[in-house]
């Protein structure tokens, strides 16, 4: 069986497998917006965090929520990811996620890291953290810039290293945005973080959602995307530790040569969310003002009633609902592509990398 054949039967059976979770999904990981304080202004922030004010929940209602996760999910535990803003700001950070560790949850933290200091680092090694993602988005004063914080470079790397001292955590990645202004920075980059010692480099593209949709100048034409592509492939040919983001579905060329795996967009199907207010969603990065996007609210239900009873609109095949989606040969496998990039009130995919990728297949 040549390689592109192995491919389809692979994506045939996830297709298959993909179907069978819109009528039975099942909780792997979920998301905890723990603040939208940030410490940073980044231009690509899909959330806008610094811009938005919210009530947070009180460390009594995350625990709340922890405690009824353990009784409702006592035979498989979710994954919990804490997020925000940079949830470091949360004030009593220490307090809900060592409630987590002691129930036993495994969990893990998307941060900017500049507030990791070695008395931090210590405190998440007690609170339990298996995971961290840090993000680096360029070289010092393209970091900088990008992020809004004069020393975020040189900040964010010490708190790297501070974990990386405790040599205690799962997994250490480092994950960069790459815009249109930052493409030609991947090279130094690679040779950055081939010099510290992560686990794992994730590279994905700026996406066109929350303030980035404010900046076009920095997204992303066809052929960044497939430079970015080319980039990683040839790096995990030398068996490198770098991935591409999980979303969109990147045609047979790609498919399973960037990543472990192939394209399947889980939010509401095997990832929820919920947010700084206790709305629950799937993925974070979806626009939650989108009608259909909120399914409930931890404030007046339990998630798991929530989760086994709502979800509707994220359980089915997007491709359904844009006609260009409809007609496309690789439908059965993008299935309409990754949830957070859609416009759902014009029902449209706002990022396809057909054209960039595979425009003759």
């Amino acid at each position: 069986m040549n390689k592109a054949k192995m491919k389809l039967s692979h994506l045939d059976l996830q297709h298959d497998l993909r179907v069978k979770f819109f009528k039975k999904p099942k909780l792997q990981q979920l998301f905890f917006e723990l603040t939208l304080n940030c410490n940073e202004h980044c231009r690509h922030c899909g959330s806008r965090c610094g811009e938005v004010s919210a009530a947070e929940m009180s460390a009594a209602s995350w625990k709340n929520i922890l405690d009824q996760l353990k009784e409702d999910y006592k035979d498989s535990l979710p994954q919990i990811n804490v997020t925000g803003g940079e949830p470091l700001l949360y004030k009593d950070f220490e307090e809900v996620m060592s409630y987590a560790h002691s129930l036993g949850f495994k969990w893990g933290m998307t941060s900017n890291a500049i507030l990791i200091t070695p008395e931090v680092a210590q405190m998440l090694k007690r609170c339990g953290m298996n995971t961290i993602s840090v993000s680096i988005d360029g070289l010092p004063d393209t970091h900088d810039e990008i992020r809004g914080l004069p020393g975020a470079y040189r900040r964010a790397m010490e708190g790297i290293q501070n974990l990386i001292d405790l040599n205690c955590f799962d997994q250490i990645m480092v994950t960069t945005v790459v815009n249109h202004q930052t493409i030609s920075q991947l090279e130094p980059l690679y040779e950055i973080m081939s010099g510290i010692d992560i686990d794992s480099w994730r590279v994905m593209g700026i996406e066109p959602i929350g303030r980035a949709l404010e900046h076009p100048e920095l997204l992303l034409t066809d052929e960044d995307h497939k430079t970015i592509m080319d980039f990683i492939r040839s790096k995990r040919a030398d068996n490198d530790p770098v991935t591409y983001g999980c979303c969109h579905y990147l045609g047979l060329d790609y498919e399973r040569e960037v990543r472990d795996w192939y394209f399947f967009c889980m939010a509401g199907i095997t990832v929820a969310s919920i947010t700084v207010t206790g709305d629950v969603m799937g993925c974070l990065d979806i626009d939650r003002t989108q009608k259909g996007v909120v399914q409930g609210n931890i404030g007046s239900r339990r998630f798991s009633d929530i989760w086994e009873n709502e979800f509707k609109d994220y359980r089915y095949d997007k491709g359904e609902d844009d006609e260009k989606c409809k007609n496309c040969k690789s439908r059965k496998y993008c299935m309409g592509g990754a949830f957070h990039t859609w416009d759902l009130e014009a029902g449209t995919q706002r990022l396809c990398l057909r054209n960039a990728l595979f425009p003759d297949k």
